[in-house]
């Protein structure tokens, strides 16, 4: 990842070489202008700023020369303000000039608010993964000057870092190749990353997960040489009140199993184990925050591969939970790992379970590649959805629509994982067959609230990044599950 520094001055560095001085582009009726807050931008007078080609749009970047060799970087995107345009104007500066030795941003910031959110943009927004190129430089040590006479509070500093590393780790973890990451060595980097964060990791093997009588993970796991972990990262602070579970689907690489993949579909499958490094990450920031809040991340880690050990379309396997599900699809797999982490989940009766999955291709169809879909209970969805629009994310409410449900009843178990030939509403139908195994509240009749996050479209951004979303793999739903955290415990 890029190294990065922030700093808060009172007062605007001299111009010099190496440095890079932002300033806003924004268009007033009908014209553009300059907003450069405490930047002396008197050397840019009398430029055409359209003629030049500066833009006022999202994303936009335009540099010209600057005083004593230092650079102007002329971006737009900040529009009328606001924390969600701070924070997206931030990562578009973090994005595309990370080839400078320092920052100047002097925009006019009124409070914490304001200056978490465009940090906190920047921060994640200046990022690269060049871990396995031989030849690449990486970018040099950055520190980033927000000029302002605003004292932000060390707290709000420490807060844009902890969601940084969060954002980024999880980034890398994505990034990593399916012969470097696998079940037992993202185990261990689970175990790395968690040191020093006041939780407890508990990781169970093929042995134990046998023993468990988690189904699901030894059958979808079988096909490979590398066999399936469960990790447990439980963050338990004195005086919580509430607790959440989060579960996410780790499937370090995914063949499809016997029901095999074409060759065009299979590429990029290292992505199908995001979910898992989202709550792992999720879970790491909780507790680096401090928060008041039981939170205990599931990660459900396997690789689906085709082998005469493999599990075959027409098994049987039964869950944590004791039901049976009969595996009509192999490729269908991410739903058969999470059925034994939702029911280890549901074992300790948290307040809330939310999944986060890269669960199916029916959802890149029917939203795309930046809006997630969220099923669940109502009340559980709508406060999701309400932390992930606070994260500047995108999600939409989809309907777990009843009728749907029969298509999975199984013919010699209790559920089919897919029904083989129906291309209706792929998405729901994983949404209902995941809700299968979420537990009842304690001495209830009532589930647990839970909500299911699919993720398979924004996981991996295939083209050009966007304010602080780099090209691949997005790090998205972090900031958005710490947000609930923070939603919860108000």
């Amino acid at each position: 990842m890029a190294k990065q520094f922030i700093k808060v001055s009172p007062t605007t560095p001299a111009f010099s070489k190496d440095s890079v001085f932002v300033v806003a582009v924004v268009e007033k009726s009908g014209k553009l202008e300059l907003h450069s807050g405490s930047i002396d931008v008197s050397s840019l007078k009398g430029l055409d700023l359209q003629k030049i080609g500066a833009r006022a749009g999202n994303d936009a970047v335009l540099r010209v020369p600057g005083p004593n060799g230092s650079v102007f970087a002329l971006i737009g995107g900040l529009g009328d303000a606001g924390l969600e345009r701070l924070r997206y104007f931030g990562g578009t500066v973090g994005r595309t000039v990370n080839d400078f030795k320092q920052v100047v941003v002097g925009l006019p910031i009124a409070n914490d608010a304001e200056a978490g959110a465009l940090l906190e943009g920047y921060a994640i927004g200046h990022y690269n993964y060049i871990e396995y190129k031989s030849e690449a430089k990486r970018a040099p040590a950055q520190t980033l000057v927000l000029s302002t006479k605003h004292k932000v509070k060390p707290a709000t500093l420490g807060r844009v870092e902890v969601l940084r590393a969060a954002v980024h780790d999880t980034r890398d973890l994505v990034s990593m190749p399916a012969n470097d990451l696998y079940p037992q060595s993202f185990a261990a980097a689970a175990s790395r990353l968690a040191k020093g964060a006041n939780v407890t990791v508990t990781v169970l093997d093929e042995k134990k997960l046998a023993a468990g009588g988690f189904g699901g993970l030894i059958g979808v796991g079988k096909g490979s040489a590398r066999p399936p972990r469960l990790v447990k990262v439980e963050y338990k602070p004195a005086g919580a009140k509430k607790k959440i579970a989060l579960v996410g689907k780790g499937i370090t690489y995914d063949t499809g199993g016997l029901s095999l993949k074409p060759a065009a579909s299979m590429l990029g499958m290292k992505y199908d184990m995001t979910g898992a490094a989202t709550v792992l990450n999720a879970v790491l920031a909780i507790a680096r925050l401090k928060l008041k809040v039981h939170a205990t991340a599931y990660l459900c880690l396997a690789e689906n591969m085709p082998s005469g050990t493999a599990t075959r379309p027409g098994d049987v396997v039964k869950a944590r939970n004791g039901k049976t599900i009969e595996v009509t699809n192999t490729d269908a797999e991410g739903r058969v790992v999470l059925a034994d982490g939702l029911s280890l989940a549901s074992e300790s009766y948290p307040d809330y379970i939310i999944d986060v999955a890269t669960l199916t291709g029916a959802q890149r169809v029917a939203l795309g590649t930046r809006y997630a879909g969220i099923m669940g209970d109502d009340a559980t969805v709508a406060k999701l959805a309400e932390a992930i629009k606070s994260a500047g994310e995108f999600a939409w409410p989809m309907p777990l629509a009843e009728d749907l449900r029969p298509l999975i009843d199984g013919q010699i178990a209790d559920l089919q994982n897919a029904k083989v030939g129906n291309t209706a509403g792929g998405m729901i139908i994983g949404g209902l067959f995941l809700r299968e195994f979420v537990g009842k509240k304690k001495g209830s009749s009532q589930s647990i609230d839970w909500a299911h996050l699919d993720i398979a479209g924004p996981a991996d951004n295939e083209g050009a990044g966007y304010g602080f979303i780099p090209k691949g793999a997005t790090g998205s739903y972090v900031r958005s599950l710490v947000n609930f955290a923070e939603a919860v415990i108000k």
